[in-house]
């Protein structure tokens, strides 16, 4: 029998607002013998989007874990066209990650990991290039290298899918993977492919951004974290941050920072992820305190 006494479910869910909205699921749990232990929502004024999180403790909860799907669907959800998820913390989220050269997100993403920060399954490194390999082994994490052309791209994505599915991945990092994700590869996995970038985009796009900000005597310097989709670093943003530079930074400072400052925001965009706080709706994001 499961032992629910540790056990929680949350709902995320967004529709139409209208009145009662949060009575309606708050009844639904206390109905059935919920307890909630965090609740936040929002209002979306412009638009009239009602969004909402949720979380319950299932110790005496009366609704069987594999049937509170079908049952929110039928007594809450079907009733007020609810786009909503469903998730539970007992299980481990599969976490793939693609890199190419650069090792900086690679490194904080496997620290976090090996000191128990984040409670995820790690079961596979993907990269373009053999340099990280020593890496993945030192974390007996297996490595998989593809070679990516032009020609081979589409090959090379089939079977990197293949592998995915095998693996039953959950959702992907991108850390610093410097190759550009097709829209049949994005489809197979929407909103769950999380990437890190400069924020010198769009007015410093392509190589040495460093370079050219520092050219142009920039005062901050920040990092982009956000959910992958078919507009190129467009996708639905969830963290942000910049940190202040000055006129005795040389370019290598701003290398350093940059890096920085890419790894910590990495790293709350997974967070937030992991915890089940960011609801996409209209390629935006609310992410939930």
């Amino acid at each position: 029998m499961t032992d629910y006494s540790k056990l929680n479910a949350i709902l995320l869910i967004h529709c139409a607002d209208r009145k009662g909205l949060i009575a309606t699921v708050t009844r639904f749990l206390t109905d059935h013998n919920g307890n909630i232990v965090d609740l936040d929502e929002h209002v979306e004024k412009e638009n009239g989007i009602f969004l909402m999180r949720v979380q319950w403790d299932l110790e005496g909860f009366d609704i069987e874990k594999g049937n509170i799907q079908s049952v929110f669907e039928e007594e809450v959800a079907s009733k007020h066209d609810m786009t909503w998820q469903l998730h539970f913390t007992d299980k481990l989220p599969r976490m793939a990650i693609f890199v190419s050269k650069s090792s900086h997100c690679l490194n904080d993403i496997l620290a976090r990991h090996y000191s128990g920060e984040w409670q995820i399954e790690i079961p596979v490194i993907v990269s373009n290039h053999r340099d990280h390999e020593q890496i993945a082994k030192r974390h007996s994490i297996p490595f998989h290298y593809f070679e990516v052309t032009k020609e081979n791209k589409a090959e090379v994505e089939r079977q990197q899918l293949h592998l995915l599915k095998a693996l039953k991945i959950d959702f992907i990092v991108l850390a610093r993977y410097m190759q550009v994700l097709s829209d049949d590869f994005i489809g197979q996995y929407p909103n769950r492919i999380i990437n890190i970038h400069h924020s010198f985009l769009p007015a410093f796009a392509g190589a040495k951004p460093y370079h050219r900000a520092h050219e142009r005597g920039v005062k901050i310097i920040g990092a982009t974290s956000h959910y992958v989709t078919a507009d190129l670093d467009a996708g639905p943003i969830i963290e942000q941050d910049v940190v202040k530079i000055s006129h005795k930074d040389s370019v290598s400072d701003l290398v350093r920072k940059g890096k920085d400052l890419e790894k910590i925001v990495l790293s709350r965009a997974i967070y937030v992820h992991l915890k089940r706080k960011a609801l996409v709706y209209d390629n935006r994001t609310v992410v939930f305190d």
